[in-house]
């Protein structure tokens, strides 16, 4: 297994609830696919570099974790499909 991060934008205009159950989502998604999270920062609400869909702030997330190749692909369209969710990246640390 490997080491990845997930950085990903959640709507700023979503409600705490809505964004800490996104949070808990791809964390259950790791975990119940044979993955281990191993840390996820919440970095807040920031401002975007260039607006995305007219919105010009977004909550950062940073996830951490363990897992095989198929389950970041997986991750991948989990977060492509997820209402929300404005932009993700995951790479091997």
């Amino acid at each position: 297994m490997n080491k990845y991060e997930m950085l990903y934008i959640i709507d700023a205009g979503l409600t705490d609830e809505a964004k800490e159950a996104l949070i808990a989502k791809f964390a259950d998604v790791v975990n119940n696919n044979g993955g281990k999270v191993e840390k996820v920062d919440k970095w807040g609400v920031k401002k975007l570099v260039y607006p995305i869909n007219y919105k010009t702030e977004g909550y950062y997330v940073l996830m951490s974790f363990e897992s095989t190749g198929a389950l970041v692909d997986e991750l991948k369209r989990i977060a492509g499909i997820t209402d929300g969710i404005m932009r993700r990246l995951i790479t091997k640390a």
